[in-house]
């Protein structure tokens, strides 16, 4: 692991000889959990944010020095300051962890003193649960009928997915998006809790799907992933995580999800996968997309959301279980 920061730190410095208006960057995600001599798994990628003066377009992956980068740009308003870093879900971890690869200005350093020694305040740990929760509500208050069924399903799924979010921000735990679920389920039996995960994960799939239905279905979305990797032309904000590239993250890593027995986990990011592809195939391979289609269909249909009617009930329940959910934050608060 530490070589692949060693790499992140070469591909910033290279880019940064090139923009002059790059004004810092660190490592995010999962990784920063991991030590230096941890091996990186293939489907792991190291997550940068790069600071620079002005927006500018997601890199999305990249592979460079046999390493997998996810770069994102944000400018300092995006990323706040100290106080607003304090209280975000977003960004608190990474400036708590201070892997910072470039930092010309010192700012980063500075935010980074500030965050590291008030992270764990509980006042802060509350606001950036709250945080969570407000996105989550946000998310599922009014979800479109009308919309594609990708556009629904992703509308429902990500809100959905937040609630794994809550007991990792009460436990200090970086959140992450493909393993949101099995940490979770790591912080709720380390902090005694162990009964609440199964609700919890009751609210993604409605109850489970069996491994041998989650393996169909990741099969499934290999054969959908290449073809939208194949024909992907009209650009979307995801773009870059259905590549060729990519494909090691969301399809093997699915597939060592499903090997070590989080086939329940695994659906999020399949599901999550396919409605990508099938926007990309809506757009620009409509006959293909629509020949693919019931492959994420019958997904859609093992998770008990193929209707928007049923996409409604089950938004209503994950609002429902929300008092219950901050009980659990707090909970976890008190005895991490």
């Amino acid at each position: 692991m530490g070589e692949a920061r060693a790499v992140a730190e070469r591909w910033v410095r290279q880019y940064a000889a090139r923009e002059p208006g790059v004004r810092g960057a660190l490592v995010s995600g999962s990784t920063l959990s991991m030590p230096d001599d941890a091996v990186l798994p293939p489907w792991s990628d190291v997550d940068v944010l790069v600071v620079r003066d002005a927006p500018a377009g997601k890199v999305g992956k990249v592979r460079w020095g046999g390493v997998l980068l996810e770069v994102t740009f944000l400018t300092w308003a995006e990323l706040g300051e100290p106080e607003e870093v304090l209280g975000s879900f977003v960004f608190a971890g990474c400036l708590r962890a201070g892997a910072v690869l470039a930092d010309p200005t010192g700012r980063l350093a500075a935010t980074h003193r500030r965050v590291a020694a008030e992270f764990a305040e509980p006042r802060w740990v509350r606001r950036r649960c709250a945080g969570v929760r407000e996105r989550i509500e946000r998310g599922l208050r009014e979800l479109d009928a009308s919309a594609s069924l990708p556009e629904q399903v992703m509308a429902w799924l990500f809100p959905t997915s937040l609630t794994a979010v809550v007991p990792l921000v009460a436990g200090l735990v970086e959140p992450t998006v493909r393993r949101r679920y099995v940490r979770a389920g790591e912080v709720l039996a380390g902090c005694g809790l162990a009964e609440r995960y199964p609700g919890l994960l009751d609210l993604l799939d409605g109850g489970g799907v069996g491994a041998a239905g989650v393996r169909e279905h990741l099969a499934g979305l290999a054969r959908t992933f290449d073809v939208a990797a194949e024909v992907a032309r009209t650009p979307f904000f995801f773009s870059a995580d259905i590549t060729p590239a990519a494909r090691v993250v969301a399809v093997d890593g699915s597939a060592a999800l499903v090997a070590a027995g989080f086939h329940r986990e695994a659906m999020f990011w399949i599901v999550a996968t396919y409605a990508r592809c099938h926007l990309i195939l809506a757009a620009d391979a409509a006959e293909r997309g629509a020949e693919l289609l019931p492959l994420f269909e019958a997904a859609v249909a093992d998770l008990g959301v193929a209707s928007a009617a049923d996409r409604r009930r089950r938004a209503d329940a994950v609002l429902a279980y929300l008092p219950g959910l901050w009980e659990t934050a707090e909970l976890v608060l008190a005895r991490r």
